[in-house]
């Protein structure tokens, strides 16, 4: 498993102990190939019976290491955890279907009944992964219990996009590179810039350097606003409050939410975190994610 060599050793040697899986991609995906998960069990005596799986889909250019400050709480707090490498990105085959949500949505639900077997889940999406979920969803609502969206874009409340990443692959030194991925954690990921070294910048060259999914539009348009409506579950959001996909119209999504989720439950705001939400301020997220996961 490819863990992070900037963790500390006790969490590096608990995220080891996961579990890799695979599923194959069908003939539906368009391609041959494997879907990556990545899973971990709660000690025995921090096991809850009653929970359900805990499936966690990454953002744009990332794995499962989106969630490395997050997964050793959750296995605290009783779950088993189920993290995706999307199709694309990570270790993941990339489908010749397409690679923007709506392509790979369908390939998510055919890997997650394979695994799941007809237990649902509790599903949390990050960024494109919480629009990836919201699509699967919609066509796919036997699969979870409830649905947390963290930093999803596309719920038209915007007039445009909001930020601009710089290119990198066209650099030949490491260290131009390095100045381009220091940039663009800072403009779209991280609203603290202090941390934009050690941990966060080894996660992030590591994703972007394996992300084969190139031409993603549907994060600028409004579909997860109009798709919403289809998706019967309950339905809660987490945002740091400097989330750069928003910036000062962070404050309208909730609204937004309200009107487009039959059975919203409520938008939790992070305070001084931008978009890499879970990553900037663990503590804060973590509990805000156990309130949503916890609610009746």
């Amino acid at each position: 498993m490819d863990v992070p060599s900037l963790l500390p050793l006790d969490q590096r040697i608990r995220l080891a102990e996961g579990e890799r899986l695979t599923t194959p991609m069908s003939a539906a995906a368009g391609a041959a190939g494997e879907l990556v998960w990545h899973r971990w069990r709660p000690a025995l005596e921090a096991h809850t019976d009653d929970a359900p799986p805990l499936v966690l889909f990454h953002g744009g250019s990332g794995s499962w290491t989106h969630w490395v400050q997050n997964i050793a709480p959750l296995l605290d707090a009783g779950r088993t955890v189920l993290a995706a490498d999307l199709p694309g990105f990570g270790q993941s085959s990339l489908p010749a279907a397409g690679s923007d949500a709506d392509a790979i949505a369908p390939v998510l639900a055919d890997s997650l009944r394979q695994l799941l077997q007809g237990e649902r889940c509790d599903l949390v999406g990050f960024s494109f992964g919480g629009l990836t979920a919201g699509l699967m969803l919609a066509d796919a609502p036997d699969l979870a219990h409830r649905l947390v969206l963290v930093g999803a874009p596309a719920m038209g409340v915007v007039p445009g996009r909001q930020f601009e990443l710089k290119a990198w692959r066209h650099l030949k030194s490491a260290a131009e590179q390095e100045a381009i991925h220091r940039h663009n954690l800072g403009v779209l990921m991280l609203h603290d810039h202090d941390l934009i070294d050690g941990l966060a910048l080894e996660v992030h060259i590591a994703n972007v350097l394996r992300d084969r999914a190139p031409r993603r539009r549907l994060a600028h348009t409004d579909i997860l606003a109009r798709t919403l409506p289809c998706v019967r579950c309950p339905v809660h959001a987490i945002y740091g409050e400097h989330d750069a996909i928003y910036r000062h119209y962070v404050h309208q999504l909730e609204d937004a939410f309200a009107t487009s989720a039959p059975d919203f439950r409520g938008m939790q705001l992070i305070a001084g975190a931008g978009h890499w939400v879970q990553f900037e301020a663990p503590d804060a997220f973590d509990a805000a994610l156990l309130r949503a996961l916890n609610a009746p």
